[in-house]
């Protein structure tokens, strides 16, 4: 795709993380909700002999309903836009990091496939997920059985950080000052979402009844 920017969905305690130790950080994907997905990572730990494999997803598309409930569902809930270029720039600096896009395919072709190459294992996917639009990064160690791995980024590479549209809006300003109260942070752009609750997209709907109604009434 060609945006220039890479969404993560998370939620605070990971955003409070990334914005103190100005670092985001890789994590085991056995936990994975898709065991399918989990599988193919663990036969790619297998066949590079690695003793670690860590990941971190992003999307490669901007705010969707699909995302938020999946992935950030909750009050706690949070979308950070990276820079893409930035973000990858750091992501490049780190020797055992590798990343990219997400390649879905359907089972019937895997179905032909006679074996599927280790380098892309990480980055399979079924189809049925192709909505995800998702930027995988994938951290291998060979010696050390790691439980998660930190990358430093720079705080440049956040362009912004939106906070879960199930948070209440009367607690929606205690969260952006303390989010802004840390280091180097009070200028970072927080908003919270307005994905299932938007004023401007409610009152198109009372402006079409008002013009309406003064049409019958003339």
């Amino acid at each position: 795709m060609g945006s220039t920017s890479l969404w993560r969905y998370t939620n605070l305690a990971a955003v409070i993380h990334l914005l103190e130790s100005r670092q985001i950080t890789l994590l085991n994907p056995s936990t994975w909700d898709d065991s399918n997905d989990a599988f193919f990572m663990s036969v790619y730990k297998e066949r590079k002999k690695a003793s670690s494999v860590l990941a971190l997803c992003f999307a490669e598309s901007p705010q969707t309903y699909h995302h938020w409930r999946v992935f950030s569902h909750g009050t706690d809930g949070v979308c950070i836009e990276f820079d893409k270029f930035r973000l990858l720039k750091s992501l490049d600096a780190d020797g055992g990091v590798k990343h990219g896009s997400i390649n879905y395919a359907r089972l019937r072709d895997v179905r032909r496939m006679t074996d599927i190459a280790t380098e892309e294992l990480p980055y399979v996917k079924r189809w049925p997920y192709k909505d995800e639009a998702e930027y995988r990064a994938v951290y291998v160690d060979h010696v050390d059985p790691k439980p998660f791995h930190d990358v430093p980024i720079p705080l440049n590479s956040i362009n912004r950080i939106t906070l879960s549209p199930w948070l209440a809006t009367s607690l929606a300003d205690s969260v952006k000052s303390h989010l802004k109260s840390k280091t180097g942070c009070s200028k970072l752009k927080i908003y919270r979402s307005t994905l299932i609750d938007n004023p401007n997209w409610k009152r198109r709907a009372r402006s079409r009844h008002r013009r309406c109604s003064a049409a019958l009434d003339a």
